[in-house]
């Protein structure tokens, strides 16, 4: 399958707000239970972008948007500054053909130049083929919390999975530049 990663843009938001609604409805990967509408899609977008965070898009040569991936925060603590959560939906007729795995990589390559120091991954459902692609990029498992969601009639298991950035805990990270400046109260 032939496709290109770039930035994720406003107009992306319908084909985004589809995809993940199919994610929504149809998924475990969020434990949403009700789809948000695109002008949600669209706000979410504004504070993660806003904030710095990179949100990209895979699109093949037609321009159609096959999936998209995010930085965000962990948790705003300011502690956690260092440590970024990644997120990745792909439509259905993508999945299995190497877009996640082509995501997640410039999505590591995005949050490491920008100065973070540690990437988690919180897969919904301890999904096989998302644990599989974090793992194939070097993720370490982190831990399994068991039975943390309840949907479509059964109990679901969340895997936590790191990976560390850069220098990671080798050195510390540089003070007043970005991300160090988030969350700073």
């Amino acid at each position: 399958m032939s496709f290109t990663i770039r930035d994720a843009t406003l107009s992306d938001m319908p084909a985004i707000t589809a995809i993940y609604q199919d994610s929504v409805l149809n998924g475990v990967a969020s434990y949403e239970m009700t789809a948000p509408d695109e002008a949600e899609m669209k706000e979410r977008f504004l504070a993660i972008s806003g904030n710095g965070y990179p949100y990209i898009a895979a699109v093949d040569p037609q321009g159609t948007l096959l999936g998209y991936a995010y930085g965000s925060a962990f948790r705003t603590r300011t502690a956690y500054r260092f440590l970024v959560e990644d997120s990745i939906y792909l439509a259905p007729e993508a999945r299995g053909r190497g877009v996640g795995k082509a995501l997640l990589a410039e999505l590591i390559r995005c949050c490491t130049a920008l100065g973070f120091r540690q990437m988690v991954a919180v897969i919904g459902g301890a999904h096989p083929a998302s644990v599989a692609v974090h793992r194939a990029a070097g993720f370490e498992h982190g831990g399994l919390m068991k039975g943390t969601g309840f949907k479509h009639g059964r109990w679901l298991d969340t895997i936590i999975m790191q990976l560390a950035l850069g220098e990671g805990l080798t050195t510390d990270p540089q003070p007043g530049v970005y991300p160090d400046t988030l969350y700073r109260k």
